[in-house]
């Protein structure tokens, strides 16, 4: 506590931008209160796209949403009061059953560098080892480019640890690109533990294999399903990233390989990389990205050939002949925000789907290198860091039987009579992996396309309504 100084008076950028004063703007004033290191990280790991802000919800939510999802776990808000509210409605809205804590304060309070200590003051209160693992404290963006110094709380209370991130929108582009600041933070803090001596173990069954841990967040079965394909080459799987408490973030680091489902998880696989663990990107959706998968899983786990031959055998006949038994007859477009796209996109273009464009408003990395160029190679736009503008104008050209998408790209769609999805209830909400997975899709696709006559009698009914020009300048890239 000593560098601290509690009299440090807010930026001037700050005090005058609020939290609506633009993204250089806080940027600026965060680096002028002395976070250059901590914007310069999250610069680095989540580029920016061609949009300034983020065009979805607020991107705290995907930290806030992996703090709520662990047992044991308390999260803690610091931002103005609207934002708070938002986020914690929203959290309801997704199923949270948990108390979203929040320390208010005032301009005063802020400039006399008050919030810091009301902070953690409400940290020590709430540290109660009997309740919880941890408690995690997350930096909203006045706070963040005012310069509260959460790295000066203490790193635990009573045995809690406590978690400081900062998750600005002008500094994380997407909600799912947070749910990665606080995974890797907790796996950077768990990894310390482990160097420092024996550490508990996961609850539940563990498995006596070398283990392979699944980062993303993915539909329940998905592990279980992974884990059926891994078994032939003598592997089990670990507890997944994110995790569902704490000492599962053990287990995880204690793997043989991790698996990239999700592949813009940069700081989770910084820590992952430091343990000296191998990554393998894509994952087992249809036939050829699961021969490719297992292939890579077995090479980087030492796996000796005879095992993968044998898995190799036991799952592909399956997949090719759910793959044959479930064609995809449709002229589709695809677009979404979880980070997931690619390998959907791989899993509709092996089922026969025409998929002229794909958008993500995730980055591109090197572990989506490898889905990219299988995509492009079959005619698929892979668009990374997304618009969407260029998510509208896709649509607009391709004139889809289907297409799946965020919520203001669905909109659209059912006004012009194409039939839409949501991509995050529709598609993040069920099976990819393995044989659930081709079942889930092909059932997906043949009912929203079989009802396209239906929404053209309804625009019909109804009449279409008036559609803007999209500036071609603002489609560049679709």
């Amino acid at each position: 506590m000593d560098d601290y100084d509690p009299g440090l008076s807010l930026p001037p950028a700050a005090k005058d931008a609020g939290c609506h004063g633009g993204r250089e703007t806080l940027v600026a004033a965060a680096r002028a209160a002395g976070s250059g290191a901590s914007m310069d990280r999250l610069l680095t790991d989540y580029p920016r796209g061609p949009h300034d802000q983020p065009q979805s919800m607020c991107p705290a939510f995907g930290s806030l949403r992996v703090g709520l999802r662990m047992r044991r776990v308390a999260t803690i808000l610091s931002g103005s009061a609207c934002c708070v509210y938002g986020l914690s409605f929203t959290s309801r809205f997704y199923g949270a059953r948990r108390s979203v804590g929040y320390v208010p304060f005032n301009s005063e309070s802020l400039v006399r560098g008050q919030l810091f200590e009301d902070i953690r003051d409400a940290v020590s209160e709430t540290a109660d080892p009997a309740n919880y693992d941890a408690v995690v404290v997350i930096n909203l963006c006045v706070p963040t480019a005012s310069g509260v110094p959460l790295d000066l709380l203490p790193k635990q209370i009573n045995g809690v640890r406590v978690i400081g991130i900062d998750v600005p929108g002008f500094g994380v582009p997407t909600h799912a690109e947070a749910k990665d600041v606080l995974a890797g933070a907790m796996l950077r803090a768990a990894r310390a533990e482990i160097e420092a001596g024996p550490v508990q173990r996961p609850r539940g069954a563990q498995s006596d294999q070398p283990t392979v841990a699944m980062v993303g967040e993915m539909f329940p079965a998905d592990p279980m399903v992974a884990g059926g394909l891994l078994a032939p080459l003598g592997l089990g799987v670990a507890p997944p990233t994110p995790a569902r408490e704490w000492r599962d973030l053990y287990g995880a680091l204690d793997c043989a390989v991790v698996a990239a489902i999700h592949p813009f998880y940069t700081a989770a696989f910084r820590e992952f990389t430091t343990a000296g663990r191998p990554i393998v990107a894509s994952g087992p959706v249809g036939a050829a990205a699961t021969e490719t998968w297992l292939t890579s899983i077995a090479a980087a786990a030492g796996v000796p050939q005879s095992r993968l031959d044998a898995a190799l055998d036991a799952s592909l006949p399956a997949l090719r002949a759910v793959l044959a038994a479930n064609p995809i007859r449709a002229r589709m477009t695809l677009s979404g925000y979880e980070g997931s796209e690619l390998l959907v996109a791989r899993l509709l273009v092996e089922a026969g789907a025409e998929l002229p464009y794909v958008g993500t408003a995730c980055p591109a990395t090197d572990w989506t290198e490898a889905d990219r160029i299988w995509l492009e190679a079959r005619g698929v736009h892979v668009q990374f860091r997304a618009s969407l503008e260029q998510d509208l104008q896709a649509m607009r050209v391709v004139r889809p039987d289907l297409a799946i998408g965020t919520t203001p790209v669905v909109q659209k769609a059912k006004e012009q009579g194409i039939p839409a999805i949501y991509y995050t209830n529709m598609v993040s909400g069920r099976p990819l992996l393995g044989v659930p997975g081709i079942g889930a899709m092909a059932q997906i696709v043949h009912a929203q396309t079989n009802g396209r006559e239906r929404f053209a009698r309804m625009v019909s009914f109804f009449g279409a309504p008036p559609t803007a020009a999209i500036p071609a300048s603002a489609a560049k890239g679709a």
